[in-house]
């Protein structure tokens, strides 16, 4: 199937991930923010994430290792969640 924006359509390409074949499709974030991307996941059954550009959404290279390992597993934990709840 390949990855694909999230559309804007809710279960858009649910027919292309019910076959028992597929375990799941892979959604881009399509640069929407992470919280947008994140609730245009949790939409559509049967996709998971591969959000690269939302996963550093809110990342710097001047923050203290603290602020970036908090930030990150907030990040990590968001999209895990947007990507089972569909």
């Amino acid at each position: 199937m390949g990855a694909h924006n999230l559309p804007d359509v809710a279960n858009h390409y649910k027919p292309l991930v019910e076959p028992p074949r597929v375990m799941r499709g892979v959604a881009l974030s399509g640069g929407y923010s992470r919280n947008e991307a994140n609730t245009r996941l949790a939409h559509n059954t049967g996709m998971i994430a591969s959000f690269s550009r939302a996963l550093t959404e809110g990342l710097s290279a001047g923050q203290s290792e603290a602020d970036f390992d908090s930030t990150l597993g907030a990040t990590i934990d968001s999209i895990h969640a947007a990507s089972v709840a569909g």
